[in-house]
């Protein structure tokens, strides 16, 4: 998803002009973000959860000279499909396999 993505969207379901909502893609991003800043948790209904995690410090190969390099601890955000997510998704992902089964059959 981007934020043109979410731009069309908003301006198809309202009568918004583009650059107002544009900026309402990008108020509702920054929201997002920083809930995730300030609680390291963010989620929506029938959607999922943002959650930051700790990543602790380790080594690492480089895949070119296979030398150990040591990394940094820091963060990540992971995100969690609900389960009303999980079932569209799976069912969406069933129906684009038999579409493109049945294209195949008849090419």
């Amino acid at each position: 998803m981007s934020k043109k993505f979410l731009t069309d969207v908003i301006q198809n379901s309202t009568e918004m002009t583009g650059a107002a909502a544009g900026r309402l893609a990008a108020d509702l991003i920054a929201a997002i973000k920083n809930e995730i800043i300030e609680n390291g948790r963010f989620s929506l209904p029938d959607f999922g959860s943002f959650t930051v995690r700790e990543t602790p410090k380790r080594t690492a190969l480089n895949p070119r000279t296979g030398e150990k390099v040591a990394v940094k601890a820091g963060a990540t955000v992971r995100f969690k499909a609900s389960p009303s997510l999980k079932v569209a998704a799976f069912a969406g992902a069933k129906k684009a396999k038999r579409k493109a089964a049945k294209s195949a059959k008849a090419g």
